[in-house]
C-alpha cells in the first residue's frame, strides 16, 4: 500500500499513547539504581533552600536560571528528596515531550511523521539518560518543544497575520452575549426555563455563549509561543539561542517574501511584522528580571569554567550522542548503523523537496544554537551536549520525515522498527554499563572508619554537597559528629565555588591539621581544583596515610597523626 493511502488519523493517537507509555516505562525503569552524582545533589541542595536563599545562591555560584530549582523546590516539598522522587520530575517532563513531538510532526507533514517523531523520541537513549537525571535538561527540552509547536502552528496559519488578540476579544464579546434560548423538541413553542434548584456554576455556564476553541486557536498559539519561549530562557542560559534562531528564520522569511511577492509560494507563511515584534517584545519584557543575573553569571563563566575547548572530534561525538550514543561496536557494524541513519536523513531531505521553507526551519533550529555555542567557545568554552539537548528536535523531526517519505507501509514498519531496535540496544547499554559518581560509597567509607569530631576535608568544596547528602543518614543513625571543611575555602561558609588550591593556602591547611588526630580526605575533581596535588602532599607531610578506598569519581584517604 502506498504511503499516501495510509490513513493514520484514527490510529495515530493510540500509537502515540503506546509510544508515550513505552517511553515513560524506559524513563522510570531503574530510576534510583544509579547514585546521584555531583550536579544532581547540587540541584536537591538548592531545592531544599528557601526561595530567597535559592535565588541568592543561584546568582552567586551557579550558571543556570532558577526555573528548574524553583519547580524542584515545590516538588521535593511534596514528595521528599530521595533519588527516585528527585529524578521523577525530570521523567515527567521527558514523557510529556513525546506527544508534543507528535503534534509538531503532524503539523509539519501529517500524522505518519508525527508518529515516527514521537516513537523515535520515546526510545531516544540521549533523552532517556537525561530524563533520569535531577537536572534541568528535560525541562529545557519540554519548553523548547512546546514553543516550537506554537511557532510551527503560527507559520502554517494565515490568521497569524490578523492583529494579535483580536480572536480573544471577539470571543469575549460573543461569550458575554446571552446564550440562545433552547427550545424543547418534544413540545413545539415550549422553551426551557432555569429551575431554582440549578447549581450556580451551571447557571453561569448556561447564560454565556460558548464558541469552539478553534475560534481562538491562533491567539492561543501566540500565548503559548510567548510563554514557553520565556520558560525556555528561564530553563537554561544557553537557550538564548532559541529566540535568536526563531528571529533569524521568521525575519528572513519575511524578507524573502517581501522581495519575491508574486513568485514565492512558501509552505510556511510568516505572521505580520507587527505581531512578531509584539511577541518578541513581551518575551523580552518577561526575561528582563533575569538579564542582570545572566550577565553576572556569564562574566563568572568567562573568567573561569571547567569545560575544555571543543575539538572537531568532540563536536562529532556530541552530534552522534544526540542520535544514538551506542557503546563501542565492531567498526563494520558501527559504519553500517550510521549509513542506515544517513539514508533515513537523506530521505528526510527528499521529503521536504519543494517545501524548502520547512527544511530551512529545521536547519535554523539546529545550526544557530550549535554554531552559537561553538562561536562563544572561541572566547570561553561552553560547548556541551546536554545544553544542546533541544537541537535534537530538528534532528528527530528530519529522521521522522525520512520515515514518512517511504512509499510502502511495510517499509515504514521495517525502518522505524529497526531504528527503535538500535536505540533499544543503546538504552540497554546505558542501564547495564553506564556509571555515575558513587558518593554513597564515599560516605559509607567515612562513616565506617570515622569517630566523633574527626575532620573530613574536600579538595573541591563543591563535592561536600553530594557527600553531605549521603552521609546525613549515617550521621543520624550512628549519632556521628564530623567536622567538614572544603579547601582552600568552604563553600557553605565562604560562598566561593571551587577555588584553586595554591601555595598561599598551605599554611591554613597546616593549621587545620594541628587540632586533629585523624583526618579524612575526600579527593575528587582534583584536576580543576588541586592541579598541583598540594592537598595530599601537605597532609602526608604531617600525618601518616593509614588506608585508602577508591570509589567511582574519587578516593577516600584516612590519615593519622605520626
Amino acid at each position: 500500500m502506498m504511503n499516501d493511502d495510509i490513513d493514520l488519523e484514527d490510529a495515530a493517537p493510540w500509537l502515540v499513547l503506546f509510544a508515550t507509555i513505552a517511553g515513560g516505562f524506559l524513563r522510570i525503569l531503574l530510576l534510583d539504581a544509579k547514585g546521584l552524582w555531583l550536579d544532581e545533589t547540587f540541584s536537591i541542595w538548592m531545592a531544599n533552600l528557601k526561595v530567597s536563599e535559592m535565588l541568592q545562591w543561584v546568582i552567586k555560584i551557579d550558571q543556570h536560571p532558577p526555573l528548574y530549582y524553583f519547580l524542584l523546590h515545590l516538588w521535593v516539598g511534596m514528595n521528599g528528596s530521595s533519588p527516585y522522587f528527585a529524578r521523577l520530575l525530570s521523567v515527567l517532563f521527558g514523557v510529556g515531550t513525546i506527544p508534543i513531538f507528535y503534534l509538531i510532526g503532524k503539523r509539519l507533514s501529517g500524522p505518519l511523521m508525527g508518529v515516527a517523531a514521537a516513537a523515535f523520541l520515546a526510545f531516544s537513549p540521549f533523552n532517556i539518560y537525561y530524563a533520569q537525571e535531577a537536572r534541568m535538561y528535560t525541562l529545557l527540552m519540554f519548553n523548547a518543544s512546546v514553543a516550537t509547536l506554537a511557532l510551527v502552528r503560527l507559520l502554517t496559519d494565515a490568521r497569524s497575520k490578523a492583529p494579535m488578540g483580536s480572536q480573544i476579544r471577539n470571543y469575549l464579546k460573543v461569550w458575554k452575549s446571552a446564550a440562545p434560548v433552547e427550545m424543547v423538541e418534544e413540545k413545539p413553542f415550549t422553551y426551557k426555563v432555569e429551575s431554582g434548584f440549578q447549581k450556580r456554576w451551571k447557571a453561569w455556564v448556561s447564560r454565556h455563549h460558548w464558541l469552539p476553541v478553534s475560534e481562538i486557536e491562533t491567539d492561543l498559539s501566540w500565548l503559548a509561543f510567548i510563554l514557553f519561549s520565556t520558560l525556555t530562557l528561564y530553563s537554561h542560559n544557553t537557550a538564548v539561542f532559541f529566540p535568536v534562531a526563531a528571529n533569524v528564520f521568521v525575519l528572513g522569511l519575511m524578507l524573502f517574501q517581501r522581495k519575491n511577492k508574486p513568485a514565492a509560494e512558501l509552505v510556511f507563511q510568516p505572521p505580520s511584522f507587527l505581531n512578531w515584534v509584539k511577541s518578541q517584545g513581551v518575551i523580552l519584557l518577561l526575561w528582563i528580571p533575569w538579564i542582570i543575573p545572566f550577565i553576572k553569571q556569564s562574566s563568572v563563566v568567562y573568567n573561569r569554567f571547567w569545560i575544555p575547548a571543543p575539538t572537531w572530534e568532540a563536536v562529532a561525538q556530541v552530534l552522534k550522542s544526540l542520535i544514538n550514543p551506542s557503546a563501542p561496536l565492531p567498526s563494520n557494524l558501527t559504519t553500517g548503523i550510521w549509513i542506515f541513519f544517513g539514508v533515513v536523513f537523506i530521505l528526510g531531505l527528499v521529503r521536504f523537496w519543494g517545501q524548502f521553507s520547512k527544511f530551512l526551519f529545521l536547519v535554523t533550529l539546529f545550526a544557530i544554537p550549535l554554531g552559537g555555542e561553538l562561536l562563544v567557545s572561541i572566547w570561553r568554552p561552553i560547548f556541551s551536549g546536554r545544553t544542546l539537548i533541544w537541537i535534537s528536535i530538528p534532528l528527530i523531526l528530519l529522521l521522522a520525515a525520512g520515515i514518512a517519505r517511504l512509499k510502502y507501509k511495510i517499509l515504514v514498519i521495517i525502518v522505524l522498527g529497526s531504528l527503535v531496535t538500535i536505540n533499544l540496544f543503546s538504552v540497554s547499554d546505558y542501564f547495564r554499563f553506564f556509571q555515575k559518581e558513587d558518593w554513597n560509597t564515599a560516605a559509607r567509607t567515612v562513616a565506617g572508619w570515622a569517630e566523633d569530631d574527626d575532620l573530613v576535608l574536600f579538595n573541591s568544596n563543591f563535592v561536600e554537597i553530594p557527600f553531605n547528602y549521603y552521609i546525613e543518614s549515617y550521621e543520624t543513625h550512628q549519632y556521628l559528629r564530623l567536622e567538614k571543611r572544603g579547601l582552600p575555602l568552604d563553600l557553605i561558609d565562604d560562598g566561593v565555588l571551587e577555588p584553586v588550591m595554591t601555595e598561599e593556602d598551605v599554611p591554613a591547611l597546616l593549621s587545620l591539621l594541628k587540632d586533629h588526630e585523624r583526618v579524612f580526605l575526600v579527593y575528587s575533581h582534583d584536576s580543576y581544583t588541586d592541579p598541583l596535588g598540594l592537598i595530599p602532599q601537605t597532609i602526608a607531610s604531617q600525618m601518616k596515610l593509614i588506608r585508602t578506598n577508591e570509589f567511582y569519581g574519587g578516593v577516600v584517604q584516612e590519615y593519622e597523626a605520626q
